[in-house]
Formats: structure tokens, sequence, C-alpha cells
């Protein structure tokens, strides 16, 4: 009996420590087989600004983490993508972790044929969208497509 239950407990530990690595794994894997990696913006001849398009980029980490940096000009931050997933329909469904926030968000990404990249959805944990089905819910404007500028 307790050799049985000293290899679940050796399993379990090798599990646990090789489980993050895995996904961490997985999440790159995905992400940079969809296409985000890299830098996107609105206008990539502008320079990176609050109200005229914030500069963004997907990259893999040194340690294998997917991470989000924005760019505002002013203002610059970095967040942990920790989700991500393909639909059937080829939507790029991500959740990102914003420290400065304290909070997730959730967000579908989609590509466009000519190469560019539109935000389909951003919700909060609580479900508040402020992008539903390609639009802002605020104004009623369509998601601008963003280039990759690198």
């Amino acid at each position: 009996m307790t050799r049985c239950l000293s290899r679940w407990i050796t399993a379990a530990v090798l599990w646990i420590a090789f489980a993050p690595q895995a996904r961490a794994e997985t999440l790159a894997a995905t992400v940079e087989q969809w296409g985000l990696l890299g830098s996107w913006a609105v206008d990539c001849s502008l320079q990176p600004d609050r109200d005229k398009g914030a500069l963004l980029t997907y990259e893999i980490s040194k340690d294998g983490r997917v991470m989000y940096r924005r760019n505002f000009g002013e203002a610059k931050d970095e967040s942990e993508v920790v989700s991500a997933a393909v639909n059937a329909e080829g939507l790029l469904n991500l959740m990102v972790f914003f420290p400065s926030l304290h909070q997730s968000r959730e967000f579908g990404l989609q590509l466009v044929k000519d190469g560019s990249l539109r935000a389909i959805y951003n919700r909060s944990e609580r479900g508040e969208y402020t992008i539903k089905d390609g639009r802002y819910v605020k104004t009623g404007a369509p998601t601008p497509p963003q280039q990759r500028c690198d």
C-alpha cells in the first residue's frame, strides 16, 4: 500500500512540475501558428498615441510565456496572455491578465483576408463588453483593422 501511494505521489509531483511548462508551450504554439506574434497598429506610420492608436505587440518571452505589450506613447504596459484558443470560425480567443487593472479580460481577434487584424469582442471578467460583434459598445462604430508593423 505504501509503495503504491508513493508512486502516486511521485506521479502527482511530476505532473504539477511539468504541467505549466506544457501549457505555456501549447499557448505559445497556438498564437504563433495563428499568426498573432509581432506588432500591430491601426496606422504603423504614426507614433503610438492613446487617441490615434496604440502599438500592440505580442511576443513569447525567454521563459516561454506569451506577453502582450501596449504602447500608448505617453504610457506603456505589459500583461500576460494566460490562455488562447482558436474556434471553428478561426477566431482567436485570448484571456489576458492586466496587473495594472487587477483583472483579466477576454477578447476575440480575427485575421482578415488582407492580413489585417480586427477585434471582434472585448469583455471583462464580469461579462461587460467594450467591443461586441466587431463594434464598440459605446458608439456602435466598427473596430478598425490593425496592420502588422514589423
